[in-house]
């Protein structure tokens, strides 16, 4: 009797599977049948804005790469995430010709087991070297097939920027005549952004935690929340690297002028590698 009901259910199953119409049976030609949101955003988009966008000359994607790690006792897990929000839709829209593919979150943060660098720590998930590798080709292809000529990988992290430049590299030698994929190191300019703050009087004392003044100032223009504003202030704790954070505008307003500072530099490498 359960032999002739289950095969009663699977009849009944693949009855109404092919019965179901084709989710992608839509011709890809269809007109959008509404305005378009006004976004870089691949991911907040439909396909058919991504459509056209590229057919009105988003040739560009950008690909980011960021992380989920600990991120000392004030930043949320997604301190790149945050980052590259911000980031990578500045970029987009300097260059003019450019969409944001989702952000990568997982990366190689340390070894699983036994734990290492970050992975020693709660909210932390990592990858192996090779899957991050294999997940960017994987993506890179998507891209490629969707018809998009100029493929840029950036990083947030220091880790993901040997995995960021193989793959580049790897993608343009196995397909000399196809879209151009560069790994744009420019972006991971840390170091200048602190030479920057250093230059504009803001001199830092670190205190041993994965932070600093101009991660939080950046990630404070797209949600004090991702940064603990307020629980820092009630605790008397809203300060970072001898820095304070009050008042928060005049942090954010710092936010804006290192966005604009790595964008510049982020751009002009962009457009020189073809962009």
């Amino acid at each position: 009797m359960t032999r002739i009901l289950l095969t009663l259910s699977l009849g009944l199953s693949v009855g109404f599977l092919a019965a179901t119409p084709d989710p992608v049976a839509p011709d890809p030609a269809t007109p959008r049948p509404i305005d378009a949101v006004d976004t870089v955003f691949i991911a907040d988009m439909t396909w058919m804005e991504v459509r056209d966008r590229m057919q009105a000359g988003a040739d560009t994607v950008i690909i980011a790469t960021g992380g989920i790690e600990q991120n000392g006792p004030y930043l949320v897990a997604n301190k790149h995430g945050v980052v590259l929000r911000a980031m990578t839709q500045s970029i987009a829209r300097t260059l003019g010709n450019a969409l944001v593919a989702p952000i990568v979150d997982f990366v190689p943060e340390g070894d699983i087991q036994p734990p290492s660098v970050h992975m020693k720590y709660p909210s932390t998930v990592s990858v192996r070297e090779e899957t991050y590798r294999a997940l960017l080709t994987d993506i890179v292809g998507s891209y490629k097939t969707h018809g998009f000529r100029h493929i840029v990988l950036i990083g947030d992290s220091g880790g993901n920027q040997d995995g960021l430049q193989a793959v580049a590299a790897a993608q343009n030698e196995s397909d000399k005549d196809g879209p151009r994929v560069s790994y744009v190191p420019e972006y991971y300019n840390y170091g200048d952004v602190a030479k920057f703050l250093t230059s504009q009087g803001i001199e830092q004392k670190p205190e041993g935690l994965h932070d600093d003044f101009g991660i939080t100032a950046i990630m404070s223009t797209v949600d004090p929340l991702s940064i603990r504003a307020d629980q820092r202030r009630k605790a008397g704790k809203f300060r970072i690297n001898g820095i304070s954070l009050a008042p928060l505008k005049n942090t954010q307003k710092w936010g804006r002028a290192i966005i604009k500072f790595r964008t510049d530099a982020t751009v002009a490498a962009i457009r020189s590698a073809g962009g």
